[in-house]
């Protein structure tokens, strides 16, 4: 069926035309999340060039979904979602649940991006729970036989916590070093960190506080209590 003799008319393709191109349902949910910002934005969903980033932002603005406040005489914009845009949140949330518990988790653990975890891992530290000073936790992810990646989480009491791609040259309070796919696995609720931890998969150095209360200070996933 040519896309002229779709039935436009129809509610569920309208939402459709709306929610269906690429990356647009991720943008919503991570603004929804507190990014407002280009670059925080950006992100939070790594594999988007800035260019496309723009684009659909754009398109998100004249569809009634996003509006851009700022921007003008040196200030930096800031993107928010609308009403309108608001109340796709459950169901978007309910459309995310659906697949947790329906898409099979060896298919869902295919594809893995350690920046994008971090990034989600970044935003589930409970400070509360974390030491009343600064502290430094290197992740050092490996993802396959020859491919290694190192990331650092800086938690600082009352601000938000800060994900770093490179050495902030910080002394190191907790090391950990996991398999991707088993730390990516335990923040999702396929397994746990305890069982990771027992089979080898994530290791903890370092800050015995800081390895003792692991799935204190990070919690899990939203989607990780999903039956």
């Amino acid at each position: 069926m040519s896309d002229k003799s779709y039935p436009k008319f129809c509610p569920v393709v309208m939402a459709a035309s709306l929610l269906e191109p690429r990356w647009t349902m991720l943008l919503l949910c991570e603004m929804w999340s507190g990014s407002t910002r280009f670059n925080e934005i950006q992100r939070g969903v790594p594999g988007m060039s800035p260019g496309l980033l723009s684009k659909r932002l754009k398109e998100m603005e004249t569809n009634g979904l996003v509006s851009k406040l700022g921007g003008a005489s040196g200030t930096r914009a800031e993107y928010v979602t609308t009403p309108v845009a608001d109340e796709l949140e459950p169901i978007i949330r309910n459309l995310a649940e659906w697949a947790h518990r329906n898409v099979d988790c060896s298919v869902s653990l295919q594809d893995l991006d350690a920046r994008l975890l971090m990034w989600k891992i970044r935003g589930k530290i409970d400070l509360l729970q974390m030491p009343k000073r600064k502290s430094v936790i290197q992740f050092i992810l490996h993802d396959g036989p020859n491919e290694t990646s190192n990331y650092w989480l800086v938690a600082k009491p009352g601000e938000e916590t800060d994900l770093c791609f490179t050495d902030p040259k910080f002394d190191v309070d907790l090391y950990v070093v996991s398999e991707l796919r088993a730390l990516t696995s335990a923040f999702m609720g396929h397994s746990s960190f305890e069982g990771e931890i027992e089979r080898g998969q994530i290791s903890l150095s370092g800050n015995d506080g800081l390895a003792r209360t692991l799935t204190k200070w990070l919690v899990r996933s939203s989607f990780a209590n999903v039956a």
